[in-house]
């Protein structure tokens, strides 16, 4: 899916907190500046959550509790690989929707199912970004399906 600009992304990102549902993970992967943060802000704006959403680089997961659902939002960049006392499966399993920055290096502690998304700059357009999604499990079959419905129904976006 291209996403010509910075509107589109954040279009998507809101689709993507609609119809999210309880114990959805989404894993997002893309180099530096990619737009993962920005997509979940946007996610956040879709679930109805108010508060400014911060990159968790530092402190790893934060949590935003006052939507429609909990958003558990986690960067694990600087963890390399030492994330198995972290408790992940908690909120992997919880009632929220878990958002994953860099989630390709939890390896084997990635949850079962999981929806990536892998975004990709345009070296040409700064602005562009072509966004793949990949499917890991039935659930995250069916959130994939879920956002390209609301997606046709919204006719926000021309999905490429």
């Amino acid at each position: 899916m291209l996403l010509k600009n910075l509107e589109d992304t954040e279009k998507l990102a809101e689709i993507i907190g609609q119809v999210a549902a309880a114990g959805d993970n989404l894993v997002l992967t893309g180099d530096l500046g990619a737009g993962k943060t920005t997509l979940t802000k946007g996610i956040a704006s879709g679930l109805g959550i108010p508060q400014m959403i911060k990159s968790p680089t530092y402190t790893i997961i934060r949590e935003y509790e006052n939507g429609r659902l909990p958003l558990y939002h986690m960067d694990v960049y600087r963890l390399m690989g030492q994330t198995d006392d972290l408790g992940l499966d908690e909120y992997f399993e919880g009632e929220g929707l878990s958002v994953i920055e860099w989630g390709t290096l939890l390896e084997d502690n990635l949850p079962e199912d999981y929806l990536e998304l892998i975004i990709e700059k345009n070296q040409q357009d700064e602005n562009q970004r072509q966004i793949d999604f990949q499917s890991n499990g039935a659930k995250s079959l069916d959130f994939e399906k879920r956002i390209f419905a609301k997606i046709e129904k919204s006719e926000l976006l021309s999905a490429d």
